[in-house]
């Protein structure tokens, strides 16, 4: 008999500073002493923001005004599993106050382990919280080009992109010359200062990888990666994915996040029809982490994208112009 798994709406309430609101489990509670992120069980018939507005209406006396959908993420305890819809909630009414004689803190994600011991299924998306909501693609094409892409690349950075890849599988010189990686020591250098990390394309050397922030895997290199799991070292991985069986080979390899599509037609590739947004979420819905939309994506869809699920958008002419 299979084992049933329990469906939770768990809300990330996110002060304009960036604080995260933790509560501890009180005491006659299973896991009590321990921090959480606030929610609670679906009921019969219940969408997921339906029981979230109501959980934390009952839970913190608050009633959510602005809430998405983020994360669907499988976590298996010693006597339950549970299907951990996370939801982003931006705007509420009232101040949280503990109505089930649970302590309340704002924390800053990057070190909510202060407050104490964290509930296991907590860790992931304090882990991705981290990821900004638009990852830039270079588009730099040859060493006669790297002056004006750099140009684009500050232009960027100052207003406030945050997510680089390195991406040159085209490059006149071939994806691992001398060329490139002094192109790339450039774009390191400018990414370092404005605090924005680099990731390498799979395309190019391993040693660039580790020279930079991670790497983003090609499909075809998740597979193989698959087979020889990476050394993570506190480095990001980023996986491409285009179906559903692409989705868990990156979830297999326990990946910061994905990026799916094409979602739409692009200017490199005309009159190839995109997934369309039904598909991206049907590859998105239990995915365990989060998914940046790509293929004719930019700054003016990137509520839309978020609407059907998506982290954010990565983009190559809509972040770094032709």
């Amino acid at each position: 008999m299979s084992e049933q798994i329990v469906d939770v709406a768990a809300g990330l309430i996110l002060r304009r500073d960036g604080k995260l609101l933790l509560g501890q489990r009180p005491e006659g509670k299973p896991w009590a002493g321990w921090w959480e992120l606030p929610g609670g069980k679906l009921e019969p018939g219940e969408t997921v923001l339906q029981a979230l507005a109501r959980e934390l209406d009952e839970e913190l006396g608050i009633q959510v005004t602005a809430a998405r959908r983020w994360v669907t993420y499988v976590h298996a305890y010693p006597h339950t599993t549970v299907r951990l819809a996370f939801c982003r909630v931006t705007a509420w009414q009232g101040d949280p106050r503990g109505l089930e004689n649970q302590r309340l803190e704002w924390v800053d994600p990057a070190y909510a382990a202060s407050v104490g011991e964290l509930l296991p299924a907590t860790l992931p998306p304090l882990r991705w919280l981290r990821l900004p909501d638009t990852y830039g693609i270079s588009n730099i094409g040859s060493p006669a080009g790297l002056p004006g892409f750099l140009a684009r690349l500050r232009h960027a950075l100052d207003d406030g992109l945050r997510l680089v890849q390195l991406r040159e599988p085209g490059w006149p010189d071939g994806p691992a010359s001398a060329s490139l990686h002094e192109a790339l020591q450039q774009v390191l250098k400018l990414c370092r200062r404005s605090g924005a990390r680099v990731l390498v394309n799979s395309a190019h050397p391993e040693p660039w990888w580790r020279e930079a922030d991670g790497v983003h895997l090609r499909a075809t290199d998740a597979a193989a990666h698959a087979q020889r799991p990476l050394a993570r070292d506190g480095y990001w991985v980023g996986v491409s994915v285009h179906d559903a069986q692409q989705m868990a080979q990156a979830r297999r390899l326990d990946a910061d996040f994905a990026v799916v599509g094409p979602v739409a037609e692009t200017a490199s590739h005309p009159g190839q029809a995109g997934l369309g947004w039904p598909a991206f979420m049907d590859i998105n819905r239990d995915a365990g982490l989060p998914a940046y939309a790509i293929g004719g994506q930019g700054p003016d869809t990137l509520a839309t994208a978020q609407e059907h699920g998506a982290h954010g958008i990565a983009a190559i002419r809509a972040l770094f112009g032709a």
